[in-house]
């Protein structure tokens, strides 16, 4: 197997998947076991929210860019409006990304929001309001990830499309004036 087939088999990240994942796994794991060791929902509510605003933040501002080259925030214009803006690498660049960052990237973060929301049921099921407001900050930030992301990835495609369009256009018309350059 050559090194260029190896690498594309390998995760090209490393450290950011791992810190991608641990902070999603943290705070899942601290919510579920947290009952096992502590009394106190203050705790428990701190201790899941903060876990779940590190990865939030993570996922955001480190791992989103490195992994799939992309990145969102939001601003609210002088008009008082929520304005979503959008950062993507090039075409070429997103070309290279590591198909298994990705996939890492966008199964984790859609991954963590259905395990908020399997727990949220069951803190219904089991009448257990207090905790339901913990579980719907914890999804709340999981959500804004997926949609800014989601957001962000077909933004990105469509400026690709409109570059590969602008491309062919120029491609064209060029050709056309050699062409009538020559007659």
């Amino acid at each position: 197997m050559d090194r260029n087939q190896e690498t594309r088999e390998n995760y090209a990240n490393p450290r950011t998947c791992f810190f991608h994942v641990i902070f999603k796994a943290a705070a899942l794991a601290f919510y579920i076991l947290s009952a096992l060791f502590f009394n106190s929902f203050v705790i428990i509510f701190v201790v899941t929210v903060f876990l779940a605003a590190l990865d939030f933040w993570v996922v955001k501002n480190v791992s989103g860019r490195i992994l799939v080259g992309l990145r969102w925030w939001n601003e609210i214009n002088e008009q008082g409006e929520s304005v979503w803006k959008f950062e993507c690498l090039d075409h070429e660049s997103l070309a290279r990304m590591n198909k298994k960052d990705s996939w890492l990237f966008w199964w984790t973060i859609y991954l963590t929001a259905v395990a908020w929301i399997v727990l949220g049921i069951f803190s219904l099921i089991r009448f257990q309001a207090d905790y339901v407001l913990v579980i719907s900050v914890c999804l709340t930030l999981s959500i804004a990830n997926i949609v800014g992301f989601t957001k962000c990835r077909k933004d990105a495609k469509k400026q690709i499309q409109q570059f590969a369009s602008q491309t062919i256009a120029s491609q064209f018309s060029s050709t056309l004036q050699s062409a009538f350059s020559l007659v």
